[in-house]
């Protein structure tokens, strides 16, 4: 229930709104400990937010307190849907709310309604989009064949993907999960690493193995790879393969040449998905060598059955700092890959800084 009060006298352009919440319990959790939660709403969106038991009084700009009124309205949703309401959840609805009106093209974004976010579901966790690019990236792979993931680190590129895939193997519309990653960071041929072909790609693909763990449970896991539901398979391993029922993920995408990303894309066969990821700022490749994703992303944008969800520094959803870094050290980067790879428009477009012609 909600309520307007008439504007103050000092300033008739100011609104006053006070919102009631039937349950007490669930209010109490809204407000967060020490009502951290309002806190950050009053900080982020410039009212003054008020607790009186189970009300909240909204003071500040008309339009700034109807985005707050929104986002606690949407975060008490959740609660009574029985979903817990941490202070990162509250960033991630206040950061959909900033952004609607200019993402009003997002499937999940509806003026001045309810922040409906999208949500991977597994067994063991269900993950909830943060930003508008995840909610539009989580849509993407569900109703997209090949679906690209290109920006900075940290913005749930490739744990979005792993979450996707394993519900999809737990619901039973596929039958594998392929991990696919270049392996180039250090500088030596697999031939050279101890071990076993698992062992020799493991630490390549570490980040893949860790939300993996996070989906599902440790047993599960360890029993998919060995009964090869779960496929560790090197990127010069995919030559000659037609993949059916089955979700592909390729990591560190920017790191392929032209002949392996085609040579990979290629691969795609009956009920499949591919989801490929990379930063087009952080390629490892030869001097010279063009990065196939950047290729790629440029050659197959508008493409039927391809998507390309492009994230940038405000989506990252780490430490704050991470996102202050990823914006120190973005431009410089940027130029100079674009210098070796001689193709300064292709990369601004692969980034999202230039219109598409």
């Amino acid at each position: 229930m909600s309520r307007h009060l008439p504007p103050t006298a000092d300033n008739a352009l100011a609104s006053q709104l006070e919102l009631a919440f039937e349950d007490n319990r669930l209010a109490a959790q809204l407000y967060g400990d020490f009502d951290q939660n309002l806190a950050l709403i009053e900080q982020r969106l410039a009212v003054s937010a008020t607790p009186r038991g189970n009300h909240v009084l909204l003071k500040g700009a008309a339009s700034k307190v109807d985005q707050a009124r929104r986002v606690l309205e949407s975060l008490y949703t959740n609660l009574e849907e029985g979903r817990s309401v941490d202070i990162a959840d509250v960033d991630a609805v206040i950061r959909m709310i900033e952004t609607e009106d200019s993402q009003l093209t997002l499937p999940t974004l509806e003026r001045k309604g309810k922040v409906r976010m999208a949500q991977i579901a597994t067994r063991k966790s269900t993950i909830v989009a943060r930003t508008p690019a995840q909610d539009a990236y989580m849509r993407a792979m569900e109703r997209s064949e090949l679906v690209f993931g290109v920006g900075p680190a940290g913005t749930g590129k490739t744990y979005l993907a792993v979450a996707h895939a394993a519900s999809l193997l737990e619901r039973g519309d596929i039958n594998r999960i392929i991990l696919s990653r270049p392996a180039v960071e250090a500088g030596e041929r697999l031939g050279f690493l101890p071990g076993d072909m698992k062992e020799k790609v493991d630490p390549y693909l570490r980040p893949l193995y860790d939300a993996l763990y996070d989906m599902m449970k440790p047993e599960n896991v360890e029993r998919c790879i060995t009964s090869g539901i779960i496929e560790v398979a090197p990127l010069a391993f995919m030559r000659g393969r037609t993949l059916a029922n089955a979700v592909v993920i390729l990591d560190e995408a920017q790191n392929t040449t032209s002949m392996q990303m085609k040579m990979f894309l290629t691969r795609l066969g009956e009920n499949s998905k591919m989801i490929v990821t990379g930063d087009p700022t952080q390629v490892d490749l030869p001097r010279g060598e063009k990065s196939g994703l950047v290729e790629a992303v440029n050659l197959l944008d508008g493409v039927e059955g391809v998507h390309i969800s492009r994230f940038n520094d405000k989506d990252v959803v780490r430490h704050a700092l991470v996102g202050r870094i990823v914006r120190a050290y973005e431009a410089d980067t940027a130029r100079r890959l674009a210098e070796k790879e001689g193709d300064k428009d292709g990369l601004a477009r692969t980034l999202g800084t230039l219109p598409r012609s």
